[in-house]
């Protein structure tokens, strides 16, 4: 029998606590293996060259290299790098710049350990994941920015329809949800259900919509006015 692949993951945080903490959390992870560890950005190229791995696990904030110049940097000697930005800033000017840069994944550090569990599982396999709060943010500045896409206000709320020709009613509600900026764990609450079933309900929405990941859902949705922003 062939042993399950291990995700190989280098973490990069100037602050040895939080370090530790990560760590403990992936060790319970049994097909995880944090293969390197640093403190600077200027030591992510060496460490990703000696030892390949699947995640690169990056603090946004770090003295001498942060971690968006240390990412810029990593995808333009190992572009196939897959590289999740750790951060404290939930400002989309924040998320966009390390985005631009060839990030995969945005995690605000007050996360918990589902949502570090899953983004790594999400990325490793080529997806994107992105903190919820940071997604709704993400979400309010485009409607800003792009309001002849967007549903219009009117007084009555915001003008949309529901994607019922596509959607079950359960998965346009998850939709609707994804969209206000909520976790597996909150829709799961809002909904009265398991986070497995919320899980089902992302896959099949991703699936239906032709989506790699519920950001590009989430974006797709709201350009459709498939779902109601407030």
């Amino acid at each position: 029998m062939s042993k399950e692949k291990r995700t190989r993951i280098v973490l990069i945080d100037d602050h040895k606590l939080f370090r530790e903490g990560v760590k403990r959390i992936l060790e319970f992870e049994p097909t995880f293996e944090i293969v390197a560890e640093g403190d600077d950005g200027n030591v992510a190229g060496k460490l990703v060259k000696e030892h390949k791995p699947d995640v690169v696990l990056m603090d946004i904030n770090m003295p001498n290299v942060n971690g968006v110049q240390a990412t810029k940097n990593l995808i333009r000697y190992f572009p196939k790098t897959n590289v999740i930005i750790l951060s404290i800033h939930d400002d989309e000017s924040y998320v966009t710049h390390a985005l631009q840069t060839g990030a995969q994944g945005y995690l605000l550090k007050e996360m918990d350990s589902d949502s570090l569990i899953e983004a790594i599982k999400v990325v490793s396999e080529g997806g994107s994941y992105l903190h919820p709060r940071v997604t709704h943010n993400l979400v309010q500045e485009y409607r800003r920015l792009s309001k002849e896409t967007v549903p219009q206000v009117t007084e009555r709320g915001v003008a949309y329809h529901t994607p019922f020709h596509i959607l079950t009613k359960r998965e346009s509600q998850v939709l609707q949800l994804l969209a206000e900026g909520k976790s597996n764990r909150a829709v799961s609450e809002a909904l009265l259900i398991s986070e497995k079933t919320v899980k089902n309900h992302v896959s099949n929405i991703l699936q239906k919509m032709d989506c790699n990941d519920r950001t590009q859902a989430v974006v797709s949705a709201i350009k459709k006015g498939w779902v109601e922003v407030v």
